[in-house]
């Protein structure tokens, strides 16, 4: 009797997770490889390494990976199996599906998505969103993405771009500044916080603000806040104003049941989710807002692993029919 288990792999732009599932949705095995600032084929060899670590450990526990998982940061082409994650060099366009059938053989069922539909396929398994047809998961790191489950099925879009909504345009005029990243991913993301704050401090420049000196980050913007800092103050009033006009944006464009915020900042600014709602309930479509729940990621930086599980689950099933 074949006792069987899941692969998912969460490819970060410095590291790569990796954890086999049983069909519950327990981890069995999880592991971590460092990308080290390499690209191309080098950082799938890194992968590669990881998935040899995993499927060992299943041989060892006398289980049987049945299919793989795999969530990244940037975009995942479904037509062509190609990706492109713009944290990791020469992964533009990306062979990805390929290079790893020719690792692990064709027979096995691989499955590829990008982070934001991985975050929500995972808070709808394990996470916030269980239960849910309807719900946006907001993913604020390093960028901002946004997963979108729209009547039980994730929304990915022509082009498989859906969810982009660090480009989203919140305050006019537009500046070219916001020509990389997005209006919205300029002063929203990690890095957005600290360019609010520096924004902040070159309005004025007799602020008394320990933010002065040297190189900070977001981390110590929230830090500074904590002390009263004029500054940081100054400039999370900005991104929590940012933050709810896009979850007014999402609210009343899907008319979710819940609105779930994650990623690596979401820890320090769970604290702010009422504040967002607020904001939100200024902009948003009335009827629909009364309907939907804020909430934070149930399952904190691990959304996108256990999304990969749950994709490679999904797709095993698909490749059955």
């Amino acid at each position: 009797m074949i006792t069987k288990c899941y692969a998912g792999i969460d490819c970060g732009g410095t590291k790569i997770a990796g954890a086999l599932f049983d069909p519950e949705g327990n981890i069995l095995f999880r592991d971590t490889v460092l990308l080290g600032g390499s690209g191309g084929d080098a950082a799938f060899a890194r992968m590669r390494e990881l998935t040899g670590s995993l499927f060992g450990q299943a041989a060892a526990r006398r289980l049987v990976p049945v299919s793989l998982g795999v969530c990244i940061p940037g975009i995942a082409y479904h037509d062509s199996g190609r990706v492109w994650a713009p944290n990791i060099p020469d992964w533009e366009n990306y062979p990805l599906l390929d290079r790893l059938k020719e690792a692990h053989g064709k027979d096995l069922p691989v499955a590829i998505d990008s982070d934001r539909a991985c975050c929500i396929l995972g808070e709808t398994w394990l996470g916030a969103a269980k239960g849910c047809r309807n719900a946006v998961f907001v993913a604020v790191g390093t960028g901002i993405g946004a997963g979108l489950l729209i009547d039980g099925n994730i929304l990915r879009g022509h082009g498989d771009i859906a969810g982009a909504t660090g480009w989203m345009a919140l305050e006019p005029p537009y500046d070219t500044k916001y020509d990389m990243c997005g209006n919205f991913e300029y002063y929203a993301s990690g890095n957005g916080i600290v360019r609010a704050a520096e924004e902040c401090l070159a309005e004025e420049k007799d602020r008394h603000s320990t933010l002065k000196s040297g190189k900070y980050t977001s981390y110590d913007v929230f830090l500074a806040y904590d002390q009263n800092d004029p500054a940081a103050i100054c400039a999370l009033d900005k991104v929590i104003t940012l933050w709810g006009m896009a979850a007014a944006n999402y609210v009343s464009l899907f008319n979710p049941e819940k609105i779930i915020f994650g990623g690596g900042v979401f820890g320090p600014a769970v604290r702010f989710i009422p504040r967002i709602r607020a904001e939100a309930e200024k902009w948003a479509q009335p009827i629909s807002m009364k309907q939907v729940t804020f909430s934070a990621s149930g399952l904190d930086t691990d959304a996108g692993l256990f999304g990969a599980g749950r994709l490679a689950m999904l797709n095993e099933r698909k490749d059955k029919e």
